[in-house]
């Protein structure tokens, strides 16, 4: 095995002490006032010898990393993944790498993840957490570990947090279905006690009860670990017990896929049959004609300031940012062709 090249090897080659060579190497040269000369010497021995700074040494020397950790529900679920993508493509605007994984709303995996971040001395988290992880973020909150919560939140922890208005975001979305002169919605939702799940619930059936349409009040949980058992047996129920169903909110963006899926299986048309409106939106639901209306969230903030807030965090500050961001529904029922 070759031996690693060292800051004693590079000093050597050009005549200078190891000290003069690690200013360099670490970018000091400036704030140690090296000579032009001696700089370019130094960068083109480390070059021609092959040298590869000791990360974990540097590490410890500068008590960063100048990595994040990110913990999302589902890597795969496009929202997540876009998500993630924004905040990447942030971070490395500051020079930070960042580390994925997903929970699968387990919290389990969560705690894991949590440790296997930490064990990598990583500078701070953003974390999408999953439903019973309360305690994991209020350890790492007692142990001052940076951290911002993204997507959702455990109202009873002060945590910095950036989420959507859900409670808005299902209100617009029902109303919108009653001003088509639509009485019969119904609402798939997520079995989950998250707040934000559990907002999302509250906003279609305030906007059914302000509209006097309580009596028609229908909302089905699908359990995160069985979406197509479950969406099969809320389509086998409408057919069942509530024929009457002419529209329907679907919460998330699983949800609206799966929905769709068995929306075809089941041979119905939209809007003709069956009124829609999902969440994030994506290239399945231009697929239709016309297009289907969805819930649009701002992913691009929710991203960027989540980072910014970590940042904020990682660098001393103290300040508790909780910030609720605005919903846009995304209206689309004119037939494209």
């Amino acid at each position: 095995m070759q031996k690693r090249v060292s800051l004693k090897d590079i000093a050597n080659k050009v005549g200078v002490s190891i000290a003069l060579v690690s200013y360099v190497m670490n970018g000091q040269e400036k704030e140690k006032r090296v000579g032009a000369g001696v700089v370019k010497k130094i960068r083109e021995a480390a070059e021609e010898l092959n040298y590869q700074p000791n990360q974990i040494a540097r590490s410890l020397r500068m008590k960063t990393t100048k990595t994040i950790g990110l913990i999302v529900a589902d890597i795969a679920n496009p929202f997540f993944g876009q998500l993630a993508r924004i905040i990447e493509n942030e971070a490395n605007q500051y020079g930070y790498t960042v580390i994925f994984g997903s929970s699968d709303e387990d919290e389990i995996k969560s705690a894991a993840l949590i440790n296997t971040f930490l064990n990598r001395q990583v500078d701070g988290l953003i974390i999408v957490p999953a439903e019973g992880s309360g305690s994991q973020i209020q350890s790492l909150l007692k142990k001052k570990i940076p951290l911002v919560l993204v997507d959702r939140y455990f109202p009873e922890i002060n945590a910095s947090h950036i989420v959507l208005d859900n409670f808005q975001a299902t209100y617009d979305a029902t109303v919108h279905h009653i001003k088509k002169g639509l009485t019969n919605i119904a609402m798939v939702a997520h079995k989950s006690a998250l707040v934000h799940m559990k907002e999302r619930i509250r906003g279609y059936r305030e906007a059914m009860s302000d509209h006097h349409l309580s009596e028609f009040i229908c909302v089905e949980e699908i359990r995160f670990d069985n979406y197509d058992v479950d969406m099969e047996k809320v389509f086998s129920d409408f057919e069942k017990t509530n024929k009457n169903i002419n529209a329907i909110v679907f919460a998330t963006n699983t949800l609206s896929i799966f929905g769709l899926y068995h929306i075809h299986k089941n041979c119905l048309k939209v809007p003709e049959n069956l009124a829609f409106i999902g969440f994030d939106g994506g290239d399945v639901f231009d697929l239709f004609n016309p297009p289907l209306s969805f819930v649009q969230q701002p992913l691009e903030e929710m991203g960027k300031e989540s980072f910014k807030i970590l940042m904020d965090l990682m660098n001393g500050s103290s300040k508790i940012s909780q910030i609720m961001l605005s919903p846009t529904l995304i209206e689309r029922d004119n037939r494209e062709c």
